[in-house]
């Protein structure tokens, strides 16, 4: 049995208890949030008040006006990108958390990003867009116009699209383009793969040894529209120029399928570099085959300008 000062010691910690708890209910009630909320709903009775005290005290803890929020890094919710919201749920005030338009707006980008497949290619190239391209100079701008129409031509397809072969000197932006290309085509839902042609070659004669040759190859061969990005910049062998990408374009001229291309190179100087291979020589009839396969299912593009990568 409990003696009378232990049982007036435990009236004072549940009258504790209960002051505790007055306090933080006047406060809620006195948020401008929960007013409103209160206000949109008079079926509230104040039973359902105190059953949903924990609920409402997360809503007004958690919630953070957005207006202003540059973006998630400044999110300051309590779980970020996500935007508290009270709602009547049978007999008790429920909460749940929506998606703020910063969250929004990154989840649209990344599955939009998702249609970019890529290998070997920078990060921020899979971001860009027509519109950081730079406009001023004539030749960038009909560059600019002309990748357009390639992607209208892939989304609209009147006949069979014609791919691109844009050249030029380092740093000018032709893989940016191919980026600005990529992401316009993923806004209707069509992939493109991105591919840095130098590294994949690589990996393709190492993956000789583990025989996934064959299941790269299809990968790449089968992409909605490809780019291969700096292509004339590996170091060329007769495998690499018959088997791997000879097979590559022979499919994709089949299958009708666009190709797009980014060189330092003009036409006739990749087939210069085409034809020789270090173990073969020279072997002009290869590297015209391949170019025949380039030249007939692209448009030229010439970019010039100074190197942006020096200036960055």
């Amino acid at each position: 049995m409990k003696s009378l000062s232990e049982t007036m010691q435990g009236f004072s910690e549940k009258s504790k208890v209960q002051k505790q708890l007055m306090a933080v209910k006047s406060k809620v009630l006195a948020h401008p949030e929960w007013q409103a909320f209160h206000k949109a709903h008079p079926e509230i009775t104040n039973e359902m008040i105190n059953r949903s005290l924990p609920r409402i005290l997360e809503f007004l803890e958690g919630t953070k006006r957005c207006e202003g929020c540059k973006d998630l890094k400044h999110c300051q919710n309590m779980i970020k990108g996500y935007e508290p919201e009270l709602f009547i749920n049978g007999q008790i005030i429920d909460i749940t958390y929506n998606r703020c338009q910063n969250k929004r707006a990154q989840d649209e980008m990344e599955k939009l990003q998702s249609l970019i497949k890529s290998y070997f290619i920078p990060k921020d190239i899979l971001s860009a867009t027509f519109d950081q391209f730079d406009r001023k100079d004539q030749e960038r701008y009909l560059a600019t116009r002309k990748a357009a129409e390639f992607v209208k031509s892939v989304i609209d397809p009147e006949d069979n699209p014609k791919g691109l072969y844009v050249h030029g000197s380092f740093g000018v932006g032709k893989t940016f383009l191919m980026g600005a290309i990529a992401n316009a085509l993923a806004k209707k839902k069509i992939q493109t793969m991105l591919v840095y042609t130098p590294d994949f070659f690589r990996e393709m004669k190492t993956s000789i040894g583990d025989q996934t040759v064959d299941e790269k190859l299809n990968v790449i061969k089968n992409a909605p529209v490809l780019v291969l990005d700096d292509i004339g910049a590996e170091s060329m062998s007769s495998w690499v120029r018959d088997e791997v990408l000879g097979s590559i374009l022979q499919y994709r001229m089949m299958e009708k399928l666009p190709t797009c291309y980014t060189s330092n190179y003009d036409y006739e100087e990749l087939e210069d570099h085409l034809a020789y291979s270090q173990k073969a020589g020279i072997e002009q009839m290869k590297a015209k085959r391949i170019m025949e396969r380039i030249k007939h299912f692209t448009t030229e593009i010439k970019l010039g300008g100074e190197n942006r990568r020096s200036n960055a």
